[in-house]
């Protein structure tokens, strides 16, 4: 599991629950289509599964 993921928002996180939006903070991604490489953990992996609807992620 060791690597990089590349995560990109491409989903508004207006009118999504704040649990959600502290997810993508947490990540890094504040702003739509902001691509941020993060290492591919399970906690990491367990952020992208809770927000899949909003971000793309991809392993580099």
């Amino acid at each position: 599991m060791s690597g990089m993921l590349k995560i990109t928002l491409v989903k508004s996180m207006i009118g999504r629950p704040e649990k959600h939006r502290n997810v993508l903070r947490g990540m890094g991604l504040t702003k739509l289509n902001r691509t941020v490489e993060l290492q591919n953990t399970p906690s990491v992996r367990g952020m992208v599964e809770k927000v899949s609807h909003l971000v793309v992620a991809e392993e580099k």
